[in-house]
């Protein structure tokens, strides 16, 4: 009975052992496909993290220790009177008026694209009252403040400036130094007395006295926000409740809750798809580990039907197998999760905490591993090496033995056609997933339907291997190549196990590509279309006021100026959840929006005494914001109520912009002053003067603020910016063609030396050793050429699930769909060359034993 129970035991030892050390390239490819799934999602995991820690501890930074805030739904703040009817409400312990302005510390901006790329001395300029404060946010009141020459160093002398180190590094300043601030479009000089000990190193913070903010930077009767501390014992919802009743239509209540739920907007979507691009990634190797586990189990049927014969049971049999597969996942997964904290190590280094995404601006802490999440990350692994050899473990299992002792290739009737129901409905399912609505504000149908079409469109491939291969039957030619086809033909299941790899990296891979090749080619489309002039000019800084009349009318008469079109860009805060929208006042003709902004589908007439405004494809999805119906917004202290005419295509502003009318932004506003320009040279004149004859005219506070580019430039920038953005999707498509074409050499070669005896048979009725090689080039040529073009299909459609379901859930844009040919063309190429230069080395090796040899075991 001991020897028995112990029979499964030491074969199945035996077995796989002997198996891992005559193929051990096989083992490591699939847990090297394991690997690289569980490296990229715990990578995007860690990084991610450790930047939503970071950026999280930055908004705290800001916000001090407040319970909750009252804050400004744009720049211009609200009125001061209502800091005592807050400051007096029940439930209040302390309230903190505070000054929150956009500030820089007068370096050189770098020129680029407007947003994109700023002044390394951008900060947060606060105003506090530091007796209020105090009690609120102690730890915003600067520390150790050091007297100057005729300087006391106290917080309350109008030169002195408390920053936190963060803010120290950017300005390249030190403590007693001098810096000039421009905030609100004014420049004023102040003394860096001390450091703000509590702001940490993630947030560039400046405090000064708030009398002295409200003075120096034109804010005089406004307040930015009011920090409020509640009493102890009161009903916090019922405080905050009568708090929201007080508040006017230019002020939003803030809690730490919902400032946590905006940071997390910011890249939510971002950071979902990294992670679900990570798990197809992974998915793709889980079908690279099906086809090394059924080429193994395809390869010692014999040897399973000797076990059964000697009396293993068929759910032994299973479990060695699943056993196989367990072993390699785990492999995988272990060497996935120490792959992927070096990964994302290196990457918070060299594309910082948002992966290049342009999220967070703030420096991100060191990369701190995660268990919890390294076991989830593992389990997966484990979990799609146990699912992709289920199938191998079956079939060997069902096997008779009788006919596997003497049989070692495919084991289906070439005459018996494969059924195509089971593909087909897979990619059926994945079409209607693709046609749901987002879950969440995600597309996670989007993504099953990818996972269901991959799955379906690798289940489908003996029958669509089958249908591509008719056309050739019968067409005559040399005996190899008559060979080559025969073989396919009567082997639709090793076939298919080839090319099961090859289709699930090509169309992982395939995708991807058109997707980004899609995004890149309408983003520059659309620059081009939005930068028509020669010169754009970009005020940094700018948030609560920018260029006046009087600057405005001294640029507009620049020599070498033929024509000016002033804009002015506001960020706006809809709700309290969701990042701020960008609110733009520009020369737009109500007759013709065209002109001014790149339109999807035709402008609605406005209807008479109403104000046109028209939104951003994000505005339209994040808002339901829809042409020909009406918009509240908080504007000039009111609630203003306006029409949308029409949708503009934006890439520049994920989180929604709104664009009106200059003249209806004045008067809706009040604010006349402009953020940016766009410049029109005469005829003759030369750029470079242009600018320098520009800059000299801007006010003296502002100048050094200004970025001047060209079209060029920053068409060029904002390139940069995407293909920094897209790093990681590069990343994966090209260890995805890596894998791909691994998996392609993998798979001939095994296949190749499991046919030895065939090989032999061929040699003993006289066919030549070059063309048993020839015959080899051409299955894998062919294999080769009929995985690509599934592939191909296969991620075409795939691409458009991404194109028009995935992206426009996540980041609200629509684009339209470009083929990188010349890509395509190149992955032809190398997947046919690799499957036909495997098949044919692999095949020396195979015709290197001597033919009488090779066939002795079937007598």
């Amino acid at each position: 009975m001991a020897e028995t129970a112990a029979l499964p035991i030491t074969a199945a030892r035996w077995m796989v052992l002997g198996e891992w050390r005559a193929h051990p390239a096989r083992v490591i490819i699939g847990a090297l496909a394991i690997a690289v799934g569980v490296a990229l999602g715990f990578a995007v995991h860690l990084v991610n993290r450790t930047a939503l820690a970071s950026f999280d501890r930055a908004v705290r930074t800001v916000s001090g220790a407040a319970d909750l805030q009252v804050h400004a739904v744009g720049p211009a703040g609200f009125p001061e009177a209502l800091y005592p009817r807050v400051a007096r409400l029940p439930g209040i312990a302390a309230a903190s008026p505070v000054i929150e302005l956009a500030a820089s510390s007068g370096l050189a901006a770098q020129p680029g694209i407007a947003g994109a790329a700023a002044s390394s001395g951008r900060l947060t300029l606060l105003g506090l009252d530091v007796l209020r404060a105090a009690a609120v946010t102690p730890s915003l009141i600067g520390a150790r403040a050091v007297a100057g020459p005729g300087r006391s160093g106290s917080p309350f002398d109008p030169q002195a400036l408390f920053v936190s180190r963060a803010a120290l590094d950017a300005m390249h300043k030190s403590v007693g130094d001098q810096v000039m601030l421009t905030a609100a479009g004014v420049a004023q000089p102040f003394t860096i007395a001390g450091i703000i000990a509590g702001a940490g190193d993630d947030q560039a913070l400046a405090v000064i006295d708030i009398a002295d903010a409200q003075w120096r930077f034109g804010q005089l009767g406004r307040l930015q926000r009011i920090d409020v501390r509640l009493a102890p014992g009161f009903d916090r919802d019922r405080t905050a409740r009568d708090l929201q009743a007080l508040l006017p239509a230019d002020a939003e209540l803030v809690s730490p809750a919902s400032a946590a739920q905006r940071s997390d907007s910011l890249s939510r979507a971002y950071r979902v798809n990294l992670e679900m691009l990570a798990m197809v990634a992974l998915l793709t190797g889980g079908f690279l580990v099906y086809s090394a586990q059924s080429l193994s189990v395809a390869r010692r049927r014999p040897q399973f039907a000797l076990l059964r014969v000697l009396g293993l049971g068929r759910r032994a049999l299973v479990m060695q197998v699943m056993i196989e597969g367990a072993i390699v996942g785990l492999a995988g997964a272990l060497v996935g999760i120490a792959m992927g904290y070096g990964l994302a190590d290196l990457a918070v280094r060299l594309l910082g905490g948002d992966l290049g995404g342009g999220f967070f601006h703030s420096g991100a802490d060191r990369v701190a591993f995660a268990p919890a999440a390294a076991l989830v990350f593992a389990g997966i692994g484990v979990a799609v090496a146990l699912v992709s050899s289920v199938v191998p473990a079956v079939e060997a299992a069902r096997a008779r033995p009788a006919a596997a002792l003497k049989n070692a290739g495919d084991t289906a009737d070439p005459r018996l056609r494969p059924l195509a129901w089971p593909g087909f409905a897979l990619l059926a399912a994945g079409a209607l997933a693709a046609l749901g609505p987002p879950l969440w504000g995600l597309p996670i149908l989007g993504y099953a339907a990818m996972a269901l079409m991959l799955a379906g469109g690798v289940a489908a491939m003996p029958f669509l291997a089958r249908m591509l291969l008719v056309p050739l039957q019968g067409i005559g030619g040399p005996v190899w190549l008559d060979l080559a086809l025969k073989r396919l033909w009567g082997a639709p299941g090793q076939a298919a196990v080839a090319l099961c790899g090859i289709v699930a990296s090509t169309s992982l891979m395939v995708a991807m590509a058109v997707m980004v090749s899609s995004f890149r080619g309408s983003v520059d489309d659309w620059l081009v279309q939005i930068l028509p002039s020669d010169i754009y000019l970009h005020i940094e800084g700018a948030e609560a006021a920018g260029l006046d009349r009087t600057a405005q009318t001294r640029l507009a008469q620049t020599a070498g100026v033929a024509h000016v079109r002033f804009v002015r860009q506001l960020p706006l805060r809809l709700s309290p959840g969701r990042p701020p929208v960008t609110l733009s006042g520009q020369p737009i003709d109500a007759a013709d929006p065209g002109k001014a902004l790149p339109l999807i589908g035709a402008s609605r007439a406005v209807p008479p005494g109403e104000t046109p405004v028209w939104v951003s494809e994000p505005m339209k999805w994040l808002y339901d914001a829809r042409p020909g119906e009406h918009l509240t917004l908080p504007l000039g202290g009111a609630l203003r109520r306006v029409f949308i005419a029409g949708v503009w295509r934006d890439y520049a502003r994920q989180f929604g912009a709104i664009a009106m009318i200059d003249r209806d932004f004045v008067a809706l506003t009040g604010d006349a002053t402009k953020s940016e320009a766009a410049v029109d040279i005469a005829p003759g004149a030369v750029i470079p003067g242009v600018i320098a004859a520009l800059r000299q005219r801007l006010p003296s506070g502002l100048a050094a603020q200004a970025i001047f580019a060209e079209p060029r430039q920053m068409r060029s920038a904002a390139l940069t910016i995407f293909d920094r953005s897209f790093a990681i999707t590069y990343a994966l498509e090209a260890i995805a063609i890596v894998i791909g074409l691994i998996g392609v050499a993998a798979t001939f070669s095994a296949q190749t030396l499991a046919r030895t005896r065939e090989f032999g048979m061929l040699r003993h009725i006289g066919v030549r050793r070059r063309q048993i090689i020839a015959m080899l080039a051409a299955e894998g040529a062919l294999l080769g050429a009929v995985g690509v073009i599934a592939g191909l299909g296969l991620g075409m459609v795939m691409s458009q699930v991404l194109i028009h379901v995935v992206n426009p859930q996540s980041f609200h844009w629509t684009m339209d769909t470009r083929l990188p040919w010349g890509l395509f063309a190149g992955l032809v190429a190398a997947l046919v060359a690799a499957a036909a230069g495997t098949a044919m080395v692999s095949g020396r090796r195979a015709l290197s034993a001597d033919a009488v040899r090779a066939v002795r075991e079937d007598w």
